[in-house]
Parts: structure tokens; C-alpha cells; sequence
């Protein structure tokens, strides 16, 4: 309700509010507190199946690109470099092009040609059984982070 001054006041009494003890607060808030801590590890690590074939994959919900070549499995960001427009495969050519400026990458994110002026971003990878798990939480870039950069893959 607003007040002549054009302020709220309040026109319930505060008996009408449902308590909650003490103990019913932490409990509640302890397994809240449980269940944001297995949704944030979740989203820190993706795990992928390793790749059978060279090739790349995108998945465009966690942004990540998953690239298998000759022997060795990369994990990108998906955006470009440059201006940060998702990257494009060219299976035929076998590279990454971004639509947006026509920068172009090698399979293992080499940048060749175009306006972007390092390499696509990695993100570190490690091998897990079969399945290859990206760590959300970091991305190397080459020019800032080269021996990372250079060390984010594994050998297949």
C-alpha cells in the first residue's frame, strides 16, 4: 500500500509470517548450500567420450570445441580470437574459419591467416578412462601463455 508521501508501508503484522527455527533454517540452507556445490563442479569440467576419428565437435552449450587430430585431442574456446564470433568447421579443408573476418585455423588452432592475430584459445584438457574432461575454469591463450597453450592436449 503507498503512503500519502508516496512511500510503502507495511499492513501486515508480523504474527501472520510463517517462523522457521533455527534448525530448520541450516538444515534447509546446508542442503541448498550441498546441491549449488554439485551444480558449480559440474559446470567447471565437461566430459567428453574420446574422439574415434580426426574431426572436431562443437558443443555449443558449454562453448567448447573438442578437436581430434593425428593422434592428439585439443579442446578450444569457440569463439574467435579476434572479436569472439563463434568459430566454424570446415570439415572438406579441414581448418576453422570464423565467419565473421575469415581468420583461419589449423585443426590444432593455429592461426594462419585473417585479422585475428594469435591462436584460438585451449582450454586444458586431461584423459580420463575413455573419456577426455575439459576444465571449464581456465583457457590459455598462446600469446599470453604459450607453454601452457602448447602443453593443453592429449596424446591418443
Amino acid at each position: 500500500m503507498l503512503a500519502a508521501g508516496g512511500g510503502l508501508t507495511h499492513t501486515m503484522s508480523c504474527r501472520s509470517c510463517p517462523l522457521v527455527d533455527r534448525r530448520e533454517f541450516l538444515l534447509t540452507s546446508a542442503a541448498m548450500l550441498t546441491t549449488l556445490t554439485a551444480v558449480s563442479a559440474t559446470q567447471q569440467e565437461a566430459r567428453y567420450p574420446v574422439p574415434a576419428a580426426d574431426g572436431a565437435s562443437i558443443d555449443m552449450r558449454r562453448q567448447v570445441i573438442l578437436v581430434r587430430d593425428v593422434g592428439a585431442v585439443y579442446a578450444f574456446a569457440l569463439s574467435c580470437p579476434h572479436e569472439n564470433t563463434a568459430l566454424r568447421w570446415k570439415a572438406r579443408e579441414k581448418r576453422f574459419q570464423c565467419p565473421r573476418h575469415e581468420s583461419r585455423y589449423t585443426p590444432d588452432g593455429t592461426f594462419t591467416s585473417g585479422r585475428a592475430t594469435r591462436n584460438m584459445d585451449r582450454f586444458p584438457i586431461t584423459h580420463s578412462g575413455n573419456e577426455v574432461v575439459v576444465d571449464l575454469t581456465k583457457v590459455y591463450r598462446s600469446d599470453a601463455e604459450a607453454a601452457l597453450w602448447k602443453a593443453a592436449r592429449i596424446t591418443v
